[in-house]
């Protein structure tokens, strides 16, 4: 179709109007010989533009009709298309919103008439319904064609709005227990004899028990297994279990026409280590005497639905008494909280913010939330016995345990957060919940929820309104420590707190007065010693806890180090005598989850607080002192190690908490001023404490393999942070190795043995333990990760003197000496410093590489979504900025101001300026927007734990994080505000003096 130049054909202009987003290759595909007997009819047009994705549709639509076996189909086809509003809808809806559906009607182009029935029959089918669809079925492979076929009508009742999120997830839950039967048939047919020596049921776990299923999930399930009459139970076990694993591959296994879903049976007793099928009995007795907290979680929304059925119910009236039974157990509620912290924890970072299901705010948030609720209150109250999440919700709003309020809130968001996980699996029936960020795929989505005007931007914002409502009634439903006061009573003791004991937790600042009281209860109550302790210094303490971002937590933190600690003769009279040690206390327990977390290992450590000297960081001879007497004790090199981490664990304490109490100060003593003077106070005992601990465990991997002398001379070279002294609470170690063959050793023996030093302490040092990891990182080594891990001195000066780049060069400035041998370590000092500090500076195109480095780095490297201007690492007048300015400056003149051949930012910045290369005004702009940024940074781990780079999206975090700065509750605003305001005065001297 030609178009006259300078304007647009009528339909181009049509298309538009009705969403296509490639109107020219719609118009071909409407000039198709397919569609000539309808392309004209206004009827097709409206209806595409009313789709997800009007191009999808057609072009699916186009696909679907070339398919056709002859044109008395292809008529049949359009004809009813036209004429026909109900199937144009479906149909259209369908292939608008899910590619992988319009393939399978491209490969079975007869599909299209199981939309045609419009019968009210149809419009709520169950599992009987779902089983007729599927009687067809001989074979895994026409078992495909079969359940695609429900799957499209069930998928076009979804995206037509028949049938709402909650009776599409449930109708899923019914296609998927039809076709549960479907392949046990299959099975037990294919296996006659396993069939009459047995009897098997299939429980329904997770969401197919739930009734809440997604279009693409795994099926969780459990097997139980009995023998028939007069069978050997052994051998009827094993016939069962032939029969389930043959059940299980009919349904995963990929075929000519793909697969189904996986069916996971990994929730059973032992997960994936136990038996696939076991008897009733076996399962009764493991879930009595073995079975953790989360497995009767799980067992919430365990139903039979397939296989011998009075089996199934056998099962589930087994185990039902104890699901609602395990509130009673200890430390109940705090093990599904530990449980759900480490689901978030395990997500990948650049996918949190987009993970629908796992992530903060997500899916599983309301589902623990209600779990939580559930088996707790559900041992008293039937009513809230359901396994579906939104009918238990409901059931938990009517009796009173949460807020009506809260509840249509949490309901209107769960809703939405489970359409939006359908429709982004619809699309290619593929099993993910990250939210796309494609804005095609975006757009569909947004389209098949009804925003039509701008479906990105509403989607965005819808999105992120609902997660944030459920990140806030989750901490008020889930985190509410006020369950673990109820869940450890027993039934008919349960009691309210008094009203007067509330407010005045609440005037504190305690986000939840219940469960302060009861652990206030618990700390004080009695007639010993201990508790008349506890009763004076609580009040004070209160006040303490309160004057920080969570008050909650530091009364809980407080309470988990007294249970420890509270029959020790010392740590009460600690705490009452020594008048700053419950300050102190107070002060580390309740700034953020670092110090607390490293206390709780080691509560003994809490005698650090009551001396000010005990504050202060250790030296690092005294450092590696200690931690070689205690490789020196230890047996083996695995207890050597773990010995050493002991020691990094409690000084690691020790620093977080120094700094923690100079950041808030006391009441006697005000915070420190000098924010410069706590980021190298902090840099330096990292660092001084990670180099002892590589000491350590070089000293314990060359005892533990060669006794008192390795064959070969090592040395550890720090890098990055770690050799400029300025290692932040959760950064990874950067190092070089470099060794030299003894005299008589052969270069290959000498090798292989560095190489066996290099693993065994990377192994020893990330292994899992209750003290904090520390990883070894060796990527600056020549040739990245594509290099040797050790080299020898000549390997390394053929290297730097052959291949060397600007960048390694740059990367060599803060290469230093920590472990190994000395000698070494200072020939390798002496090999690099040619290269860092070249003679007459740098040339032109050196210079010129470094700013497109840097340039590139500022251009690919800032996470998606992140904000710039508080990105403390990669952001505006952040650290990359200040560092490579003042590498620059070192790279430029070092090898005439000796005040530069430092490893350390600071001290090379203010050795520009004592040599004039920076304005004193611009140094200091600089070194105080670097000072800003490691503060934040340090912030950020001490307060959540975990290394960040951006200031937390969470209000309490954030505020707790403001603290630390010096802020006041309810000033985070002018703490983000300043740092912008010092970071962009930053930035402009980076402009002027790196860019220019």
């Amino acid at each position: 179709m030609s178009v006259p130049q300078g304007r647009r054909s009528s339909t181009f202009t049509r298309l538009l109007r009705h969403g296509f987003t490639d109107p020219s290759g719609a118009e071909r595909l409407l000039d198709a010989e397919a569609l000539s007997s309808v392309r004209s009819d206004p009827l097709l047009l409206d209806a595409l533009g009313a789709t997800a994705d009007p191009d999808l549709a057609l072009l699916g639509l186009v696909r679907l009709v070339e398919g056709q076996p002859d044109p008395t189909a292809r008529r049949e086809l359009l004809d009813t298309l036209i004429t026909a509003k109900p199937l144009r809808d479906r149909l259209l809806g369908v292939l608008g919103a899910s590619e992988a559906l319009a393939d399978h009607l491209a490969r079975h182009s007869g599909d299209w008439r199981a939309l045609v029935t419009y019968e009210p029959s149809d419009l709520h089918p169950g599992v009987e319904e779902f089983e007729r669809g599927l009687a067809e079925a001989t074979d895994p492979v026409s078992l495909r064609v079969a359940y695609r076929r429900c799957l499209l009508s069930l998928a076009a009742r979804d995206v037509c709005g028949t049938t709402d999120i909650v009776e599409t997830a449930a109708e899923l839950a019914d296609l998927a227990t039809a076709t549960l039967r479907a392949a046990l048939a299959m099975a037990r047919a294919a296996a006659p004899a396993d069939a009459a020596l047995c009897r098997l049921a299939v429980i329904a776990m997770g969401k197919c028990g739930g009734h809440e299923l997604n279009y693409v999930s795994d099926v969780d399930v459990i097997f139980v297994g009995e023998a028939v009459e007069g069978a050997d139970e052994g051998k009827a076990v094993q016939a069962a279990t032939r029969l389930a694993s043959h059940m299980m591959r009919i349904c995963s296994d990929m075929t000519v026409e793909g697969t189904i879903w996986p069916v996971d049976a990994n929730l059973r007793p032992e997960g994936r280590n136990g038996p696939l099928v076991r008897t009733l009995s076996s399962h009764v007795a493991y879930y009595q005497r073995w079975a953790k907290t989360w497995e009767f979680q799980a067992l919430l929304k365990a139903r039979p639905v397939a296989g011998d059925p009075e089996l199934g119910q056998a099962y589930v009236d087994a185990v039902s008494p104890m699901v609602w039974q395990v509130a009673e157990r200890e430390n109940f509620v705090s093990d599904a909280q530990k449980m759900r912290k480490r689901v978030v924890d395990n997500i990948p970072v650049g996918e949190v913010e987009r993970e629908l299901k796992l992530g903060p705010g997500g899916l599983r948030d309301v589902e623990f939330a209600v779990q939580l609720l559930q088996l707790v209150h559900g041992r008293s109250d039937a009513s809230l016995r359901s396994g579906t999440t939104l009918d238990a919700l409901a059931a938990l709003a009517d009796g009173g345990y949460v807020g009506r309020v809260d509840a249509v809130q949490l309901d209107d968001a769960y809703r939405f957060l489970r359409t939006l996980e359908h429709r982004i699996q619809l699309y290619k029936l593929r099993r993910t919940h990250l939210l796309p960020e494609d804005e095609a795929d975006l757009r569909r989505i947004g389209r098949s929820m009804g925003m039509r005007t701008e479906p990105i931007t509403d989607l965005n914002r819808a999105w992120k309104r609902h997660t944030s409502v459920v990140r806030r009634l989750h901490e008020k439903l889930f985190y509410r420590p006020l369950l673990d006061a109820v869940a450890q009573l027993a039934p008919g003791e349960i009691r309210l707190s008094t009203e007067a004991a509330r407010e005045r937790l609440v005037a504190l600042g305690y986000a939840d007065p219940g469960s302060a009281l009861r652990h206030l209860e618990a700390l004080s109550s009695g007639v010993s010693r201990k508790a008349a302790i506890q009763r004076t210094l609580l009040p004070v303490l209160l006040g303490w806890f309160a004057d920080s971002a969570d008050p909650d937590a530091g009364l809980l933190n407080f309470r988990k180090v007294s249970d420890a600690l509270g029959k020790t003769p010392w740590y009460l009279r600690l705490l009452r005598d020594e008048g700053a040690a419950a300050e102190n206390l107070a002060r580390v327990l309740s700034a953020g989850r670092l110090a607390p977390d490293l206390l709780m290992r080691a509560p003994e450590a809490v005698a650090l607080l009551g001396d000010a000297q005990g504050l202060q960081p250790r030296p690092h001879a005294q450092l590696e002192q200690e931690v070689l007497a205690a490789v020196g004790r230890a047996d083996g090199g695995e207890q050597a190690v773990v010995a050493a981490r002991g020691v990094r664990r409690r000084e690691l304490f020790r620093t977080c908490a120094a700094d923690i109490i100079a950041s808030y100060g006391t009441e006697d003593t005000p915070a420190v001023a000098d924010q410069g003077a706590l980021v190298d106070q902090v840099g330096g005992a990292v660092s001084d404490l990670t180099a002892a601990t590589l000491a350590a465990t070089l000293r314990a991997v060359v005892r533990d393999g060669w006794g008192d002398t390795l064959p070969t001379r090592f040395a550890v070279i720090a890098m990055g942070r770690f050799g400029g002294h300025e290692l932040g609470y959760g950064s990874d170690a950067d190092v070089l190795f470099v060794h030299e063959p003894r005299e008589g050793v052969g270069d290959q023996e000498a090798a292989q043995a560095a190489n066996k030093v290099v693993s065994e302490m990377r192994r020893l040092l990330a292994l899992p333990s209750a003290d904090p990891p520390l990883l070894i990182d060796a990527d600056l080594r020549p040739e990245g990760k594509s290099g040797p891990l050790v080299r020898t001195l000549k390997s390394y000066e053929a290297y730097y003197r052959r291949w060397s780049l600007v960048w390694e060069s740059q990367a060599l400035l803060r290469a230093q000496y920590v472990a190994g041998d000395e000698e070494l370590g200072r020939s390798f000092i002496e090999l690099i410093d040619p290269l860092r500090y070249p003679a007459e500076g740098l040339g032109d195109d050196a210079v010129r590489e470094i700013r497109r480095l840097k340039a590139r780095m500022e251009s690919e490297r800032l996470p998606r979504g992140a904000d710039p201007t508080l990105h403390t690492k990669l952001g505006r007048g952040g650290l990359s900025d200040v560092e490579w300015t003042v590498q620059l400056l070192q790279l430029q003149h070092g090898w005439v101001e000796p005040g530069l051949r430092t490893t350390r930012t600071r001290e090379a910045l203010a050795a520009a300026s004592a040599a004039g290369l920076l304005d004193t005004e611009d140094a200091a702009t600089l070194d105080e927007a670097w000072v800003l940024a490691t503060r934040v940074r340090n912030a950020v781990m001490l307060v959540r734990g975990r290394a960040g780079d951006t200031f937390p999206s969470d209000g309490r975090e954030l505020g707790a994080v403001g603290r630390y700065l010096g802020y006041d509750p309810g000033h985070v605003g002018d703490m983000l505000d300043d740092y912008r305001r010092t970071t962009r005065r930053a930035r402009a001297v980076v402009e002027e003096r790196f860019y220019q």
